[in-house]
């Protein structure tokens, strides 16, 4: 559950997360590209790529003196399958309330 609750609040911050939006529609990019497409300070956003890394959320690599980076794919499968399995929890409680209403509506 460790890594789900990092996941998360890595996800939390609007940076971050538009960061990790920007990787998935576009893929790797270089982080010069990342900060000529932000409003924040290079540095800032160099802060932000490292608690996404940490959080496992995406990888660095080196290409010459570039660093690319991208989303790890195994993290957005961990984040889809902890939602899959808490939507069919809530599904099954919301089926539980409309057959409890249904069978009170025929009384």
């Amino acid at each position: 559950m460790t890594t789900l609750v990092n996941t998360f609040a890595a996800l939390a911050d609007d940076t971050r997360l538009g960061i990790i939006e920007r990787l998935m529609a576009d893929g790797e990019q270089p982080a010069g590209d990342l900060v000529a497409r932000s409003t924040i300070s290079g540095p800032a956003i160099s802060r932000h790529l490292k608690i996404l890394r940490e959080a496992g959320l995406i990888a660095q690599r080196t290409d010459g003196n570039r660093r690319l980076y991208a989303v790890r794919p195994e993290a957005m499968q961990a984040i889809a399958n902890w939602t899959m399995d808490h939507r069919r929890f809530w599904e099954a409680g919301l089926d539980r309330l409309d057959a409890m209403l249904s069978e009170e509506s025929h009384d």
